[in-house]
């Protein structure tokens, strides 16, 4: 659907954000594997945002992308159970982290612990669990009074201890989140900036059982993490940390109805690692990209600047119907920019898919990078524009599975409510005081490993707007 006349005037030429070169051709294989040591991103060539199905062979996997809606919605939905398993490359490179916690484990562990976990962080506790979320960006703000406007913060490590903040007291409670969030967030960015990137030996075909390589930075991370989760776990579950609510404490409390039993203290570690770090880092890469564009696209900072004055106050939950050019910029921005940009499972068996062969053991792969920069399915999709997610916009109009953020079928992330209304009122909340504007010289380019950054740094300015 067209935009209408006023709109364009006002938007004039959008704004086109950074992302990587695109090649005319896949490169080959030396080529191929030394750049996606460094970003997933930087693989692509030009026909990759045009196709419905991309095939290739990598050593010995076979590799299949399904590039359109109905695609992903036929592997990832219609025959979920077929592609269920996440990537060897993804396994072994977050089992440090998340030992078989629910992001990467699949079969009888997984419905399992679905089951328990799910409920946690449903839609209809939203209400209850957006509270730190107000608080949290509110005292932020007044940390950002404080800062001099002259010397540029890092606003990808600031909406890091935000969203960390927000999940540790969220996960923990208010009493004891606070303590931890600093710690995990170095440690999961040094996670993060040396884990490997490739599993060699999965595409030689080799089996999971056999040991993979990681560097020594990456194991003291992950037990720097695991450390700090297991003291908070054991001071939650204690008998003094019984009278704060928490997600941890819903968790304890819930059993599988399978099987009548709770989860054990492993477990828990490994569930709360998954909320933790599906529930910051994401959020936080997300609400830094959004800063980013805003700088770049005046007209609708003022739009976001406007609705959060209207509020008068720190945004809350009931005020999320009142922010509908709030959501939509963060919904674009994770269109741009999704956190998690390459969905890839592993074919537990022979199949088919678009009437195509598909062997068992091939990487089945959505690439939310690619479907949402589609030039048949998005017009000016490099373009940051706002606008096609309002009601009536040209996103309305898209089939079911164009926009994929969050993951597909049965292993959708099930914080995505929680994730996307964080990043509602943390905007909001920031917008009404600050217009961060990008320091001179800063350069931003999209870095994906685990997740899609900014690069290693966001350098910023935090211009106040009242006062």
């Amino acid at each position: 659907m067209p935009l209408p006349a006023a709109d364009l005037l006002e938007i004039g030429v959008p704004f086109v954000p950074p992302y990587p070169k695109r090649h005319a051709r896949l490169p080959p294989l030396p080529e191929l594997l030394r750049l996606v040591r460094r970003s997933f991103l930087d693989i692509w060539p030009e026909r990759s945002f045009e196709g419905d199905m991309l095939r290739a062979r990598v050593l010995l996997r076979d590799v299949v992308i399904c590039n359109s809606p109905a695609l992903v919605q036929e592997a990832f939905v219609e025959h979920a159970p077929d592609y269920e398993r996440k990537s060897p490359q993804m396994r072994h490179a977050l089992k440090p982290l998340l030992g078989d916690g629910l992001f990467i484990s699949d079969g009888a562990v997984w419905r399992e612990r679905r089951k328990v976990v799910a409920p946690v962080t449903h839609v209809s506790r939203l209400a209850s669990l957006t509270p730190p979320m107000t608080e949290a960006a509110a005292e932020r703000a007044v940390a950002w009074r404080r800062q001099d406007p002259a010397r540029p913060v890092d606003m990808l490590a600031e909406m890091g201890h935000l969203t960390a903040e927000i999940i540790c007291r969220t996960i923990f409670g208010r009493q004891l989140g606070g303590e931890a969030a600093a710690s995990v967030v170095q440690a999961f960015a040094e996670y993060q900036r040396v884990v490997g990137q490739t599993d060699t030996l999965s595409l030689l075909g080799l089996p999971d059982w056999m040991p993979r390589w990681q560097p020594p930075a990456a194991r003291r991370a992950s037990q720097r993490i695991a450390a700090v989760l297991d003291e908070l776990i054991e001071r939650v579950l204690s008998p003094e940390g019984r009278g704060e609510a928490s997600l941890i404490r819903s968790m304890a409390e819930g059993v599988n109805p399978a099987t009548g039993k709770a989860m054990d203290k492993e477990a828990f570690r490994n569930e709360a690692a998954v909320l933790f770090m599906a529930g910051h880092e994401t959020t936080a890469n997300t609400l830094a990209w959004a800063w980013y564009l805003l700088s770049q696209a005046p007209h609708a900072a003022r739009k976001v600047q406007a609705e959060a004055d209207a509020l008068g106050a720190p945004a809350t939950f009931a005020d999320m119907p009142r922010l509908a050019y709030t959501r939509a910029v963060i919904e674009e921005t994770l269109r741009l920019y999704p956190p998690v940009p390459l969905l890839a499972r592993e074919a537990g068996r022979d199949g088919e898919l678009g009437g195509r062969k598909v062997r068992k053991g091939s990487l089945v792969i959505a690439v939310p990078w690619l479907l949402h920069r589609h030039k048949r399915l998005w017009r000016q999709p490099d373009a940051f524009i706002p606008e096609r997610f309002l009601p009536g916009g040209e996103a309305a109009s898209k089939p079911r599975y164009t926009w994929i953020p969050f993951a597909i079928g049965p292993r959708v992330c099930t914080g995505a409510a929680f994730g996307l209304t964080e990043a509602v009122i943390c905007l909001a909340t920031l917008a009404a005081g600050f217009a961060p504007r990008l320091a001179e010289g800063a350069v931003v380019h999209p870095i994906c490993r685990l997740t899609l950054r900014p690069g290693d740094t966001l350098p910023m300015h935090l211009d106040r707007r009242h006062g």
